[in-house]
């Protein structure tokens, strides 16, 4: 398969996994019930949602951007991973592997602001909730900071083209977001049914996804270091 699509599918893919976590995905829906609250039209219902996910969006590629360029910007740092990350990927993946099979855990907090914040943006329209879903983005709990830092990273880290796989995860943490945004604003009662489901469907997504990275990891570690 194409090197390309292939990094493109895993990097979408791990995007969606991110969002259907229990604790981005209660995030998320939490946040789209809450603009909603404040919203009488449907329509408006739907386009907060949207800008709220694009918020998302943008702060995950720009942070992908920001880490990715400093370290390719270095010379001394860009030859090091040119030269050992095929090495060093094989045990990264390992790692994030374990930890999504809960074999290892982490302890890991990300940003966070006040309930009072929160209601002056949702009351803000569509540019407050683009700036709460750009917010919220950066509340890493472990799952989600594992994902990212612990897979995306070094994914992007290894292919020419890696500046474009955040956006790509980006757009996989909006999907889901955007479709419960939708089916809220339609008033659609299985809602919570559906939520419910996702969380049941989450659990042995991610630890199929954990098995795939240690495998991967294993098969890294033989080819590239022994």
């Amino acid at each position: 398969m194409n090197p390309v699509l292939v990094a493109f599918i895993s990097a979408f893919w791990l995007g969606i996994l991110t969002s259907i976590s229990p604790c981005p995905l209660a995030t998320n829906i939490a946040a789209v019930s809450f603009l909603s609250r404040r919203i009488a039209h449907q329509k408006a219902v739907f386009w907060s949602g949207l800008f709220y996910t694009i918020g998302r969006m943008v702060t995950y590629a720009v942070l992908g951007f920001i880490i990715i360029g400093s370290l390719l910007s270095i010379p001394a740092t860009a030859n090091f991973l040119q030269k050992y990350m095929n090495k060093a990927l094989g045990p990264i993946l390992i790692i994030a592997g374990l930890y999504l099979v809960d074999i290892l855990k982490l302890n890991f907090s990300g940003f966070s602001i006040s309930g009072r914040d929160q209601e002056n943006l949702a009351n803000s329209g569509a540019i407050g909730a683009f700036l709460l879903g750009l917010l919220f983005a950066l509340s890493f709990c472990p799952v989600s900071a594992a994902l990212f830092f612990g897979s995306l990273i070094p994914l992007s880290l290894n292919y020419r083209f890696g500046m474009t796989l955040p956006f790509i995860y980006g757009i996989g943490t909006g999907l889901p977001v955007v479709i419960f945004a939708t089916l809220i604003a339609l008033g659609v009662k299985s809602a919570s049914r559906w939520f419910n489901k996702i969380i049941k469907f989450e659990l042995y997504a991610r630890k199929v996804t954990g098995i795939i990275f240690i495998l991967v990891g294993v098969y890294y570690v033989l080819v590239y270091i022994f």
